[in-house]
């Protein structure tokens, strides 16, 4: 199954714990859990990410590269019930996530940077993946893994999340393995709070955000692993 998205507005801000938990209390007067969180209230992401022979991924963020395009896979809490190819693309200050659901054997191919020979299949994301394997080497760089707490919001399909925790690991090919090591990359009680819409943000909701103390950050989870944590570029 693939799924396309349209294109949203993404804000993203460095947060504390404080703060975390003054919008929550905000947020549960107006706002909705994601019916997917666990019985804790939220749920773990854990996404593997690629990058081409000269890392282009990387420095296109660092510099700010518009457009600009990163290739992952992901899975939540640990399980390979669901696993997703996604290719996410930044233009104009907007995101637009193509993604589609690919089998463990796929997945472990990815990991170990074969290309499968998918030159038929319907799945853009995978073709496109696929291609890219080939023609530049695009290959597992590093893992990131973070709790999320996630509310929405239907009026303007907002979405507002906390990922908290958020850590990297090396151990590419663990990758589908329930529990993996990981190391932090941001300071403790630092965390990232995501702000998505569609064409608006409502009033009541932005009105709900405002802290006066909240700092934006245009750099991307992946660009933070490798770049502090996951000893450099390699």
């Amino acid at each position: 199954m693939e799924k396309e998205s349209k294109y949203r507005h993404e804000f993203k801000y460095f947060i504390s714990e404080q703060e975390i938990e003054i919008l929550r209390s905000r947020l549960s007067v107006v706002a909705s859990l994601d019916p997917h969180v666990i019985d804790s209230g939220q749920y773990t992401i854990r996404s593997l990410y690629f990058d081409n022979f000269c890392d282009r991924c990387y420095y296109e963020n660092e510099n700010g590269v518009d457009p600009r395009e990163k290739y992952r896979i992901r899975i939540y809490n640990g399980s390979t019930d669901f696993i997703a190819l996604e290719c996410k693309r930044k233009e104009r200050g907007k995101t637009l996530k193509s993604s589609c659901n690919i089998s463990e054997d796929e997945c472990r191919d990815l990991i170990q940077g074969k290309p499968p020979a998918v030159f038929t299949d319907k799945r853009a994301p995978l073709l496109k993946t696929s291609v890219l394997m080939y023609d530049e080497l695009l290959l597992p760089k590093v893992i990131v893994e973070y709790d999320r707490i996630p509310y929405i919001y239907p009026l303007g399909n907002v979405r507002i999340t906390f990922d908290t925790n958020i850590r990297s690991s090396s151990d590419i090919s663990g990758f589908l393995e329930k529990r993996i090591p990981s190391r932090p990359i941001l300071q403790s009680g630092h965390h990232i709070l995501e702000v998505k819409y569609d064409e608006f943000l409502p009033d009541h909701i932005k009105t709900v955000l405002e802290l006066g103390s909240l700092s934006q950050t245009a750099f991307s989870k992946y660009y933070l692993c490798r770049k502090f944590y996951n000893g450099g570029l390699s």
